[in-house]
C-alpha cells in the first residue's frame, strides 16, 4: 500500500466518507489548479456536499499532513493576497496595505482573513509548489488573487484586455518599455513585491518622449502617483531583488473592474474559529501568546443549568453525573450542528461562539427542545436551561493555554445570561437587529418581550429581550 492510501485509510476514520472519497479523486485525476489554496465552500456547492462537511474532512487532512493550510489576508477591493501565512501566529501587523489598489486596512479576521488549503507534495507536486516557475498569469491566478474572486478558465485574454505590457524580469535585471500611455489612470504593479506606482495620464499629447524608472526591491515604500501626459513613454523596470518579479501596466478600466468583480463565497478567519472541527484539533495552537486579533462581530451563547446543585442532592452523584454530561454532548452536538463551537464550559455552563446571531438563536432553541425530551426521557423534568446571547466585537486570544475571547461583548453575554429564567433565553438588542434573528424567531411563534435592566460593569442601561 502507498503512503496516500495509507494517509487515505487514515483519513476515514475521522472524516465524512463522501469528502474523502471526493480528495481522493481530486489527488489522483484534477489538474494542478484545482489543488492549490482550495476553497472549500466552492469544494461544497460543486460537489454537492455540505459545507461543514467539507471544512471538517480538510481539518483533518491538514492535521495529518495531506493538505497545507494557507490564512490569507486579502485584499476586500482587489481580492489579492496581501499576505500569505500559515498560521495566525504570524498576522502581527496592526494594518495591511495594497499597493494595487494604494488601500491600507486593519486586521480584523471577519472579512479580510481566508483560509484555503493546497495538497502537500508527499501526496502529489504541483506547478504552485514552485511558484517561480509559474507564467505570470498563472502567478497571478495561484498565488497573488484569493480564493474570493472567480477568475476565468482562460485568464489570458482578460488579463490583455486590461493591461498595457507584463513582463517577466529576473533577478538583477532591467527591461526597457516603449509604449504610448492613454489618457487616464495606470498602475505599474508587481505582484511578487507588491510594489505599485500610479500614473496619473491627463493633459495635452506630449510631443517629446517621457521617461520613467520603476524600482522594485524588498523595501516596503508608499505608494506614489506620477503625473504623465498622454503619448510616448520610456518605462524602465528595474529588478533590485534576488528573485523574479513580474510587472504589469495595468489600465484602470471596465475591463479590470469586469476582471475584479467575478467574486464567490470564501471560508474566513471568524467562521473557521467557530467551527468545531477547528477548535477540536487546534484549540492550544491557534495565536501566540499575547497576541490578540480583532473580531468585528461575534456572537456569544453563555448556557447554564438551573438548580443543578439540587439536582445533584435529589438523584445522587452519578444519576446527575451522567444527566449533566448528556447534557454536554447534546449542546455540544447541536452547536456545532447549527456552525457554532463550544469555547469551554465552566461547571455546568457553557460558552459557545457563532458566526451569526441567527445561528446562535436557531442552536438555542434546539436546545431548549433537546433539554426537555432528555428530561422526559429520563424522568427529571428539573433539567431547566438558561441562555444568554449577545453579538459584538471582540478580540481573539489565549488564555490559560487555550483559543478564547476577550472583551465587553463576552463579558456582556455571560451577564445577560444570568438574567434568564427557568427555560428562558435573554438576547440583547444587537442580536435582535439581525433580520434572519428576527425571520427565525418569526417563524417558530416567538415573541421577545422586551425589558430595561442595569447590568453589573456596564455604564449604561440596556435593553434585552426575553423569548420563552
Amino acid at each position: 500500500m502507498s503512503e496516500a492510501e495509507t494517509l487515505f485509510a487514515v483519513l476515514r476514520q475521522s472524516a465524512d466518507e463522501a469528502v474523502v472519497d471526493m480528495l481522493e479523486r481530486m489527488v489522483r485525476d484534477a489538474p494542478d489548479l484545482a489543488l492549490n489554496r482550495m476553497n472549500p465552500l466552492d469544494l461544497a456547492a460543486s460537489s454537492g456536499l455540505a459545507e461543514e462537511q467539507v471544512i471538517a474532512g480538510l481539518l483533518h487532512a491538514v492535521s495529518l499532513g495531506m493538505l497545507e493550510m494557507t490564512w490569507a489576508v486579502m485584499c476586500p477591493s482587489c481580492a489579492g493576497v496581501l499576505s500569505a501565512n500559515k498560521s495566525l501566529k504570524t498576522l502581527t501587523s496592526a494594518q495591511y496595505n495594497c499597493g494595487f489598489c494604494a488601500v491600507g486596512y486593519e486586521t480584523t479576521l471577519d472579512n479580510l482573513v481566508e483560509v484555503t488549503f493546497t495538497v502537500s507534495p508527499r501526496l502529489r507536486k504541483i506547478a504552485a509548489h514552485n511558484p517561480d516557475e509559474l507564467s505570470v498569469a498563472e502567478y497571478y491566478r495561484q498565488i497573488f488573487w484569493s480564493s474570493a474572486i472567480d477568475l476565468p478558465d482562460d485568464l489570458e485574454q482578460p488579463l490583455r484586455e486590461a493591461t498595457l505590457e507584463t513582463v517577466d524580469l529576473p533577478a538583477g535585471e532591467r527591461a526597457i518599455l516603449s509604449m504610448n500611455v492613454p489618457a487616464g489612470t495606470l498602475i505599474v504593479f508587481d505582484p511578487v513585491t507588491h510594489a505599485a506606482q500610479f500614473l496619473d495620464v491627463r493633459g495635452e499629447e506630449a510631443r517629446e518622449r517621457q521617461n520613467l524608472t520603476v524600482v522594485f526591491n524588498k523595501i516596503q515604500v508608499p505608494v506614489d502617483t506620477t503625473v504623465l501626459r498622454p503619448g510616448p513613454l520610456r518605462l524602465t523596470l528595474e529588478n533590485r531583488t534576488d528573485a523574479r518579479v513580474l510587472p504589469a501596466v495595468w489600465v484602470a478600466s471596465q475591463a479590470l473592474d469586469d476582471l475584479l468583480g467575478r467574486r464567490k463565497p470564501y471560508l474566513t478567519a471568524k467562521r473557521l474559529l467557530t467551527n468545531q472541527t477547528f477548535r477540536d484539533l487546534y484549540r492550544t495552537e491557534t495565536l501566540a501568546i499575547g497576541q490578540r486579533l480583532k473580531i468585528l462581530s461575534l456572537t456569544f451563547l453563555f448556557s447554564d443549568l438551573k438548580d443543578s446543585t439540587a439536582l445533584y442532592d435529589r438523584v445522587g452523584d452519578l444519576v446527575a453525573f451522567d444527566l449533566v454530561n448528556e447534557h454536554f454532548r447534546l449542546l455540544q452536538e447541536i452547536i456545532a450542528a447549527e456552525r457554532g463551537a463550544v469555547v469551554k464550559t465552566i461547571g455546568d455552563a457553557v460558552m459557545a461562539t457563532f458566526e451569526t446571531p441567527d445561528r446562535a438563536i436557531a442552536a438555542a432553541i434546539r436546545m431548549q427542545e433537546a433539554m426537555s425530551d432528555l428530561g422526559a426521557e429520563r424522568q427529571h423534568q428539573s433539567l431547566r436551561l438558561k441562555m444568554g446571547i449577545h453579538e459584538g466585537s471582540c478580540l481573539a486570544v489565549t488564555l490559560n493555554g487555550q483559543q478564547d475571547y476577550f472583551g465587553q461583548t463576552v463579558n456582556i453575554a455571560s451577564r445577560v445570561q444570568g438574567l434568564a429564567a427557568s427555560r428562558s433565553i435573554v438576547v440583547t438588542e444587537a442580536v435582535l437587529e439581525n433580520a434572519e434573528t428576527r425571520a427565525l424567531l418569526e417563524a417558530n411563534g416567538l415573541r421577545p418581550t422586551q425589558k430595561t435592566v442595569t447590568l453589573s460593569g456596564i455604564a449604561d442601561k440596556m435593553s434585552v429581550y426575553e423569548i420563552t
